[in-house]
C-alpha cells in the first residue's frame, strides 16, 4: 500500500525513539477527536464509546509511558459500529468522518502500545486520506496541506505547541464537516 505520509516523516518515525511515535499518533488522534466526539455525541447508546474515545485520546498524550489496558481498549474500539463491515458501505458524511476518526484511534492505540512506526504511518495515512477527501468536497480548502505540515511538526518534540495546534485544527475540521452535513 502506498502511503500519503511524507517520506521524511515516515523515516523519522522509523529511526526515532518510541516516544516520537507515541507523540505523533497522539497528535493525529487529537486532530480527529472532534470529528468522532462531535458527530457521535447525543447518539443513543454511544455514551461508553464516547468515554472510551475521549479517555484514550487524553491518555495517548502521556507519550512517556504505556497505556493502561491497551488490549481492552482495542477490543472495545473494534466493536464500534464505525469499524464493523457493512455490505452497503459508508455513504453519509457524518458516518464517513466518524469512521476515519475511529480508524485513526485504532492505529494510534496500536502504535502507542508497540512503538511500531508502521502503525504510526498507517495512523497518519488515515488522517491524510480524510483531509484529502474533505479538500475535494470544499472549494478552496487546504486541510490536506495543513495536515502534512502538522505531521512534520509532530516530530519537533514540542508537545505543548503540538497539542495546541492539534486542538485548533481538530475544531476547524469539525466545522468543515458540519458544514457539509445535510440540513
Amino acid at each position: 500500500m502506498e502511503t500519503l505520509v511524507e517520506g521524511a516523516v515516515a523515516e523519522a518515525l522509523r529511526e526515532g525513539p518510541g516516544e516520537a511515535v507515541r507523540l505523533y499518533v497522539a497528535a493525529c488522534a487529537e486532530r480527529m477527536a472532534p470529528l468522532f466526539m462531535g458527530l457521535r455525541s447525543g447518539a443513543a447508546g454511544r455514551e461508553a464509546d464516547l468515554d472510551l474515545y475521549a479517555e484514550s485520546v487524553r491518555d495517548l498524550w502521556y507519550a512517556d509511558r504505556p497505556l493502561a489496558d491497551p488490549a481492552e481498549r482495542l477490543r472495545r474500539l473494534e466493536r464500534f459500529p464505525e469499524l464493523q463491515p457493512d455490505e452497503e458501505g459508508i455513504t453519509g458524511v457524518a458516518d464517513t468522518y466518524a469512521f476515519f476518526a475511529a480508524l485513526c484511534l485504532r492505529y494510534a492505540l496500536l502504535a502507542h502500545g508497540s512503538g511500531n512506526a508502521d502503525d504510526a504511518v498507517s495512523c497518519g495515512h488515515v488522517v491524510l486520506t480524510a483531509m484529502g477527501m474533505l479538500d475535494q468536497n470544499l472549494s478552496g480548502a487546504s486541510l490536506l496541506a495543513d495536515e502534512q505540515r502538522l505531521q512534520s511538526l509532530s516530530l519537533s518534540g514540542d508537545a505543548a505547541g503540538l497539542w495546541d495546534a492539534s486542538v485548533t485544527a481538530g475544531r476547524e475540521r469539525f466545522r468543515a464537516v458540519v458544514g457539509r452535513l445535510p440540513r
